[in-house]
């Protein structure tokens, strides 16, 4: 039988297609080894208020650190970016039928003082999935490991976690050589996701937005609606 991995960055407030990556897989490889980019999905993601989406920005110590990787990625905390996000977050979802459930321990993660960026979307995505119910393991890359070039590193953390199928983000069809990873048994699925509607407050529905945004409006339904985008593993896609 196939042994699945996914391997994403840790992104902040990911939307619901990063969540159909981790349910959808056996392992899933947080890639903090390599090198950060700003004005990334690595510190920033959206919300949905009354005034429209809202980009919430965690602001982070980049100067004369060009090259350094997201594990090394510390954050800027002389500035109040934790009461901004979580006060941000507790405005647009206070009617949210579900906020009282989950906003308690948000609260918890935002009061504490986080040093590097990989902390705090780890802890944020372990929150996010635990409530969605999504059973699937989380590791680092970092405490594997790999060598540098990107497809060496892919066979890597597959040989490592005993995995042999790689399931991936549509994007990265552009650089991947599915020849590369098959010569060294590894055989790769790209992510096909229909974004799913579902109920939201404030006007027209407004897609690609953090995943909170699902679980303060949906709650226990949020894996279920996770699930209905996908055109993969759980919705009738093989292996």
């Amino acid at each position: 039988m196939s042994r699945v991995v996914s391997i994403m960055q840790p992104t902040y407030l990911p939307w619901l297609g990063y969540f159909d990556l981790i349910d959808q897989c056996d392992i899933f490889v947080l890639l903090d080894d390599v090198q950060f980019v700003k004005k990334s999905w690595q510190l920033r993601n959206r919300i949905k208020t009354a005034a429209g989406p809202l980009w919430l920005s965690v602001p982070v110590l980049s100067s004369g650190r060009r090259f350094q990787k997201i594990s090394e990625t510390e954050i800027d905390n002389t500035q109040n970016w934790r009461e901004k996000h979580f006060k941000s977050i507790l405005h647009a979802y206070a009617n949210a039928p579900y906020a009282n459930d989950y906003c308690p321990e948000l609260q918890n993660i935002y009061q504490q003082e986080w040093k590097k960026i990989c902390e705090i979307n780890e802890t944020l995505i372990l929150f996010i999935k635990k409530a969605m119910g999504i059973q699937t393991p989380i590791i680092r890359s970092s405490n594997l490991k790999c060598r540098e070039d990107m497809h060496e590193r892919i066979i890597d953390i597959c040989r490592q976690v005993d995995a042999d199928v790689l399931y991936d983000a549509q994007g990265a069809s552009e650089i991947i050589d599915p020849d590369i990873l098959k010569a060294n048994g590894v055989r790769i699925m790209f992510q096909e996701y229909q974004h799913p509607l579902y109920k939201q407050q404030n006007g027209a529905f407004v897609p690609y937005i953090s995943a909170i945004d699902l679980l303060l409006n949906e709650g226990p339904s949020s894996c279920q609606i996770v699930r209905s985008g996908s055109k993969s593993i759980h919705n009738g896609g093989s292996l």
